[in-house]
């Protein structure tokens, strides 16, 4: 993985102040160093600038980017953040068709099979990516993204100049691009947030390239085309033969996704995704004669503080123990204190650029740091739940049936210490249902589709284009702060396109969650784990925490220059800290209740005075 930046402007000379505008790329990959530290190089040209930080992952002494190629008469140069997965299979057209390759790197076959198919051809991909691609010749910037949205990418105008990065924070290297957050960004923060709406980047005048899609900039001005979505399709096999074909798929996925010159590593929770990942990569490492590298993460003290409830019913620990019994790998146990979590708050909101999922981020962002000192690429289990239909709001009549978006539909627990003034101003609730709205307009239906199923679609595709967003978003930002590439096999298109078709009754035999894939995996996994209740990611309980959390809220209310007093209604507030707090009632997912609420005003606390933003 890498970080990407640069600028483009059709009426500008960049050699007339070449000197300045160099060092500005340079500022830009210095900003994206953790997401590539291990190489940087720019290349300026007269109308567009390339920027790119380097983490070795495939051909390690070559594939320098920014790379140019000209073949045919035709100059183009590209700069690349993610990995190909089948681009060796690209190989023999171009060749026969005269293109020559000093490298071994998927960078390079990107750039050539641009050059032959065209701009569409990023149909040919398998991958997670995000790339800009200069055309010299047409005079056009390039910007594409992976049909799953794994790998980010932001873009802003400004003037005639259009500046992007991986991150918001290298698009303010620009001299003209300064942060600043509109009434939309508040809308986005507390109505939707810690989610975003996609091709929103939450600053003002900051967009995303929406997943799916690529983004052209050139003389005539801006152009977003859609070159993927998901299909509608009548479903015809068998259950057998849906078992077999997603279990291929499976396999086929991670087999792809373990090719790396470095070694790879996976997240081992105690759940069935992340051990059906694990075992079928320790399977891959065993025929090499080499053992995988495992991880699994947990709080201090948490066999004390775990409280059981309906989204979280029991611990991960025992099931970790189970498939390290099952399946031969070097585990590490890593474990976070509460005040790590506390202290890496703060720099979770630094990798992200925005406020997030609070503890759920800073935990992850601490549990990378620590794999990144053993490994650089992990595979995750990632997606299945949004994919295979794990969550409660699948199934759950009172979730599933809700007018609004199933993981966060009532704004009455995120609205409740903030001022009237802002719910009058911002009308959270009207912007929160008009996005959730917005999105069912475009959900693919069947002729003949029974309410029943049309409803069982809005909520695979919702969870698809925005719950499973925010988790890659998290999972892309916490990882790459400590230079390590996440790799998210679940989320491969094949899968994604395949089992947005299989009716529900295959996904839920039995009144059990996620029953296909376990019936597809069912020979990879102890009989325990594969049947074993959904659980998510794990979270501390430790009071000392939320302790750590109402200090610091008081901290807040208690200064005078805290940027996000404007939000609040200190009264409000203050009973909010003095009650006991609700664990099993999420206003976010399954995970964000009562303590998150006061981490996440503290993150956008944090957020404003980074980017010294003001309302």
């Amino acid at each position: 993985m890498c970080g990407i930046s640069g600028f483009c402007d059709f009426s500008l000379n960049y050699y007339d102040k070449k000197t300045f505008w160099e060092t500005i790329l340079v500022q830009m990959h210095e900003t994206l160093k953790h997401r590539g530290p291990d190489q940087a190089m720019i290349d300026l040209q007269p109308h567009v600038g390339l920027s790119h930080a380097r983490l070795s992952i495939r051909d390690l002494k070559s594939g320098i980017q920014p790379m140019t190629r000209t073949f045919h008469g035709k100059t183009c140069s590209i700069v690349y953040n993610g990995e190909i997965y089948n681009h060796r299979e690209l190989l023999p057209e171009l060749q026969a068709a005269g293109y020559r390759f000093t490298t071994t790197s998927d960078t390079e076959i990107i750039l050539c099979a641009y050059m032959h198919f065209g701009k569409n051809f990023v149909e040919k991909l398998n991958g997670i990516f995000a790339f800009a691609i200069w055309d010299d010749t047409n005079r056009e910037l390039l910007l594409y993204r992976d049909r799953a949205g794994t790998k980010p990418l932001f873009y802003t105008q400004t003037g005639s100049s259009f500046v992007f990065g991986s991150e918001p924070k290298a698009l303010f290297c620009h001299p003209d691009v300064t942060p600043s957050i509109d009434k939309n960004s508040l809308q986005e923060i507390l109505a939707v947030g810690p989610a975003r709406t996609s091709g929103n980047g939450v600053f003002t005048g900051v967009k995303e390239v929406m997943p799916g899609h690529y983004h052209i900039f050139c003389p005539d001005g801006q152009h977003d085309i859609l070159y993927w979505d998901l299909p509608c399709r009548e479903h015809k096999d068998s259950y057998a033969k849906t078992v077999q074909t997603v279990s291929f798929l499976v396999r086929d996925t991670v087999e792809r996704q373990m090719v790396s010159d470095v070694p790879v590593c996976t997240f081992l929770s105690g759940g069935i995704d992340s051990s059906i990942v694990t075992a079928l990569a320790a399977l891959h490492m065993q025929k090499e004669g080499k053992i995988l590298n495992t991880f699994s993460f947990d709080f201090s003290e948490n066999e004390k503080y775990f409280k059981s409830n309906a989204f979280q019913p029991e611990r991960d620990l025992p099931y970790v123990n189970r498939m390290l019994q099952y399946c031969k790998t070097s585990h590490t146990y890593l474990e976070c204190s509460q005040e790590a979590l506390f202290a890496a708050l703060s720099d979770a909101v630094t990798a992200k650029d925005l406020p997030g999922m609070t503890d759920v981020d800073a935990s992850l962002l601490y549990f990378c740091s620590e794999v990144a000192k053993h490994n650089k690429v992990t595979l995750t289990g990632e997606c299945a739940d949004e994919i295979f239909g794990g969550y409660p709001w699948f199934y759950r009549p009172e979730l599933m049936n809700r007018d609004g978006f199933p993981w966060s539909a009532d704004p009455a627990a995120r609205t409740s210490i903030l001022s009237d003034d802002v719910l009058r101003t911002l009308d959270l609730a009207e912007y929160s249902h008009a996005r959730y709205e917005e999105t069912l307009s475009h959900v693919p239906h069947l002729d003949g589709e029974s309410p029943e199923e049309a409803r069982r679609r809005d909520i695979g595709y919702l969870n698809i284009k925005w719950f499973m967003q925010t988790l890659l978003d998290r999972m892309d930002r916490t990882s790459m702060y400590s230079s390590l590439e996440a790799r998210v096999p679940f989320a491969d298109h094949r899968i994604m396109e395949y089992v947005f078709n299989v009716p529900w009754q295959m996904k839920y035999r039995n009144g059990v969650e996620k029953s296909l894939l376990r019936d597809a995996c069912a020979d990879l996994l102890p009989r325990e784990l594969l049947w074993r209740k959904k659980s998510p990611y794990p979270k501390t309980y430790h009071p000392a925490y939320e302790q750590m959390l109402i200090r610091r809220m008081r901290e807040i209310l208690n200064d005078p220059n805290s940027p996000v007093l404007p939000l609040l209604d200190r009264s409000k507030t203050e009973a909010f800290l003095a009650a006991p707090k609700e664990l099993g009632k999420p206003w976010f997912g399954q995970l964000m209740a009562g303590p998150q609420l006061i981490a996440y005003f503290i993150q956008i606390n944090t957020w404003m005075q980074i980017y010294h933003l003001s309302i």
